[in-house]
């Protein structure tokens, strides 16, 4: 049975708005109209949050005032102790509200590093009960969690040694991804040296990280958010996105919501990138190291779709979709979410 979506369609890798329609059929998009049509919706590739720390949601706004390893750095940062002291069914409960949010606001996926061990990985598998949302889990604190998830997430290479974990990645085939830079510069080279799948944070490059993102084509993933609310500063993400793929996270729910939107605004107003890279940097880059096929709204991609009320008190009279997604946009103005 086809679904047909209508209203501005943002299309293809440049989001270049359309009037129209997406017909979908079993899960894909079959085909994507130019048409006359007197919605006022706007459709757009349903988001993937690149990073995230989901089990954290049994803490939100705690530790106000903290520095960054006084709420997070491990085994005795404050999220660390809060989610020892925390039971199983609180955890569980707490993390299936954060996601049951991100779905409903419009995320089709997210990378997610997970405390905890196998254990955690079996927690979010629970969390995930009857939802849509994709997850994809970076286990951590052993090669057992890495093998019960979809990689491999390492705190930071300041934190531990971690060559033998990234060579059980690399033997079962599975990706692993690193914490890097948020602090000072003094972690780049060491984490770069592991062949990582992606860096997160990068706030403190120098030219010789940039020089060698670029040449290896290492992606990176900011959560500009999480960086100010950690004072450790802004990453240089117009220098990132002229180098490699920059894809966007919302990291500790802890510290921010996991909205997409709020990120989106932010990076927007904070950067100096257009709202086209933004939004590519929310949906299609974190597909991509997801890897997923979705992100983008093209005929034969997996139809994970966001819909938006363009006639909202918020949204109506935008003179620019894209920059109105990204800048002014907010879970009221969700209308439907295909995934």
């Amino acid at each position: 049975m086809a679904t047909t979506l209508e209203g501005t369609i943002l299309r293809g890798e440049s989001f270049d708005p359309i009037e129209g329609r997406v017909i979908v059929e079993d899960g894909e998009i079959a085909a994507v109209e130019a048409a006359r049509t007197d919605s006022t919706d706007i459709v757009l590739p349903a988001f993937v949050n690149a990073h995230t720390h989901i089990g954290d949601s049994i803490a939100k706004e705690a530790g106000g005032g903290l520095s960054l390893d006084e709420l997070v750095a491990p085994p005795d940062g404050l999220k660390h102790r809060l989610l020892r002291q925390a039971s199983r069914e609180e955890k569980v409960d707490a993390m299936a509200r954060s996601l049951r949010f991100m779905e409903e606001s419009g995320t089709a996926a997210f990378l997610e590093f997970r405390e905890g061990g196998v254990q955690g990985v079996d927690a979010i598998w629970d969390a995930l009960a009857d939802r849509r949302i994709d997850p994809v889990i970076f286990g951590r604190e052993s090669a057992e969690a890495m093998h019960a998830a979809d990689g491999f997430g390492a705190s930071g290479a300041r934190d531990s040694e971690f060559s033998d974990l990234r060579a059980a990645c690399r033997e079962a085939g599975k990706p692993f991804a690193i914490h890097a830079g948020e602090r000072d510069p003094h972690d780049l080279t060491p984490a770069m040296d592991l062949d990582p799948a992606f860096l997160i944070h990068v706030v403190h490059p120098r030219d010789e990280h940039l020089d060698r993102i670029e040449d290896e084509q290492l992606p990176v993933v900011v959560c500009p958010r999480s960086n100010l609310v950690t004072d450790v500063g802004v990453a240089p993400i117009r220098e990132l996105v002229e180098r490699t793929t920059v894809a966007l996270g919302t990291d500790n729910v802890m510290l921010n919501s996991p909205s997409m939107f709020r990120e989106m605004e932010f990076a927007a107003k904070l950067a100096d990138v257009s709202a086209t890279e933004v939004l590519r940097m929310a949906t299609h880059n974190g597909a991509e190291l997801a890897g997923k096929e979705y992100g983008l709204i093209e005929a034969g991609r997996p139809a994970k779709l966001l819909t938006l009320d363009g006639d909202s008190d918020n949204l109506a009279g935008a003179e620019d979709p894209v920059r109105a997604v990204v800048r002014r946009a907010g879970e009221s103005d969700v209308k439907d979410v295909t995934l």
